[in-house]
């Protein structure tokens, strides 16, 4: 008797810690992952729009897999952007994310502008990313409602940072957490939902008013982190030990409550 009186809360403890242990299956594991690409077809604006999925290669199914869509940096419309922020987008698959790099340039696009006053200037250049990964994020439910779409995270980098931090704006309530990564331009959103974290770089400095106050950071609970990674690090030309450093700040934030 006394050993079945024993067993029960040593029982109860086993099941509790393996209750309040989150993400067990990512925590743990490091799949082989798999790369597919696909060129989806927007109708509506006559758009193509090349996706790259990196995925665990596992056949097993992860129950609720998360969903990361990760928008790269500008480059000159010279196609083949979503491969050159591989270390990242391989790393998440890796972690078990459902990972989505999109192309938003295309070889026939006008190029970014440079001068006038590039809020305002490039706005549409935004608003283009935005509708691009809302079409991506809509073909994806049709496609694959087995993903979990309650805890969408969207990363950025510089002008990809900006047109995530546009689509945070502009629809807060498909978005659980957003990362940019050392966006310039766009204001970062002033709200506690989405979740607002942002990785800077220590050589060019955000416009007035993009970054949180110290105030807004603790009232909305946002998370303005300082690295010494070069901005033009923070994609595939970065050191090993820049790369570790990226990966691990992100899928902290992305793995915690």
């Amino acid at each position: 008797m006394k050993h079945k009186i024993l067993f029960i809360p040593v029982l109860l403890l086993i099941l509790y810690s393996c209750m309040v242990k989150k993400n067990t299956v990512l925590d743990n594991k490091n799949y082989e992952t798999k790369l597919d690409t696909l060129t989806l077809f927007d109708t509506s604006r006559n758009r193509k729009i090349p996706v790259a999925f990196y995925s665990p290669a596992a056949d097993m199914k992860i129950p609720k897999q998360q969903i990361v869509i990760f928008s790269h940096g500008y480059g000159g419309n010279k196609g083949n952007d979503y491969f050159v922020y591989s270390y990242l987008t391989q790393k998440l698959a890796s972690k078990g994310y459902f990972t989505v790099s999109i192309q938003h340039e295309l070889p026939s696009d006008e190029l970014l502008p440079m001068q006038g006053k590039l809020q305002t200037t490039r706005m549409p250049f935004w608003e283009r990313g935005v509708e691009n990964i809302l079409f991506v994020l809509n073909e994806l439910k049709r496609t694959r409602p087995d993903l979990d779409y309650q805890h969408l995270t969207l990363i950025g980098h510089s002008n990809g940072g900006d047109m995530t931090a546009l689509f945070a704006v502009k629809h807060p309530e498909l978005v659980y957490k957003m990362i940019a990564m050392d966006n310039r331009r766009m204001f970062l959103p002033r709200t506690a939902l989405p979740k607002i974290y942002t990785i800077r770089s220590n050589d060019y400095p955000a416009d007035e008013g993009v970054l949180p106050s110290p105030e807004e950071q603790k009232k909305y609970h946002i998370t303005v982190q300082p690295t010494n990674i070069n901005h033009g690090h923070m994609d595939n030309k970065g050191s090993e030990e820049e790369k570790h450093m990226l990966n691990k700040l992100i899928l902290e934030y992305i793995d915690k409550q």
